[in-house]
């Protein structure tokens, strides 16, 4: 009797193995197809005159130059709001906050606004950031919209690697002395840096491939602009332009083109973050 159970639990563990391996290499195909159907499709029509210049209408020139720097102004703009207040949120609720009660209602309010449709921000980013705050469709209208979006990325992030300091760090520091803040400063973050970067990293993939919240923010302006002109004024990241040039002008070799820019700038911001991770966690096990 227990031999036959011995049995069937050895072919019950070896059916979920092969299951879980065909799982796996379903799932490893059909992302190697994509990349490489991106790819082959995109990468012959990437030319230098396509990456360096603007669209011109009267002599129908294509040009993606003006996109790529606003792509970078927005990702400039979103840093530059979302790391203060995400990592500040993080050390709140993480060295500070008391009560129980309000770390797990800002919490939970906090995975709520990740689990949210990205048009859903769109539509209240052009009602509050655009009309509200009177911003107009612009950048900066599109960048506050992706700080909310990204909020709980960087906040999540820095509060798990905060968590990991080991606490006889602080109370070695608390007993030589030191002042809170002060050992947060010069204590915990350094400690916890990698969970920041991490999170900066993530939160600039999401930027880089959201189009549906700037639709309704941003704008669709191919104008070559400065970073503070830019900013007050309307214009098309790379994603939009994806979908103008392939919806609304049917020029799907352009779209095809930075279809594979997307996809190659998207390898290396996760690799970027999984090599800052390793880094980090050899330095801080010396």
């Amino acid at each position: 009797m227990n031999h036959k159970i011995s049995n069937s639990r050895k072919c019950y563990i070896l059916t979920m193995k092969l299951l879980m391996w065909i799982s796996l290499g379903i799932t490893a195909a059909l992302v190697l197809f994509l990349v490489g159907y991106i790819l082959v499709k995109g990468t012959p029509y990437i030319t230098w005159e396509l990456l360096s210049t603007e669209p011109s209408y009267l002599s129908e020139q294509i040009g993606i130059l003006p996109d790529i720097l606003n792509t970078l102004y927005i990702i400039i703009a979103t840093l530059l709001f979302v790391i203060p207040l995400g990592v500040g949120a993080a050390i709140y609720l993480t060295e500070y906050a008391k009560n129980e009660k309000v770390v797990s209602a800002i919490e939970y309010a906090a995975e709520t606004l990740s689990g949210i449709p990205s048009i859903i921000y769109g539509l209240i980013g052009m009602l509050f950031f655009c009309q509200f705050l009177n911003l107009k469709i612009s950048l900066l209208a599109g960048a506050l919209t992706l700080v909310i979006m990204n909020l709980p990325t960087v906040m999540r992030t820095t509060q798990e690697s905060l968590k990991t300091v080991p606490q006889s760090y602080r109370e070695g520091a608390f007993g030589l002395g030191v002042g809170k803040w002060r050992v947060i400063r010069t204590v915990v973050l350094p400690g916890c840096v990698d969970g920041v970067i991490t999170g900066c990293i993530l939160s600039v993939g999401r930027i880089l491939g959201e189009s549906a919240a700037l639709l309704f923010t941003a704008g669709f302006a191919h104008a070559l602009n400065g970073f503070f002109d830019g900013l007050s004024s309307s214009g098309c990241t790379l994603t939009v332009a994806l979908y103008v040039y392939a919806k609304e002008q049917g020029e799907f070799e352009v779209a095809f083109a930075i279809a594979a820019i997307l996809m190659v700038m998207t390898l290396v911001i996760n690799f970027t973050a999984t090599l800052v991770s390793r880094y980090f966690r050899k330095r801080r096990s010396l």
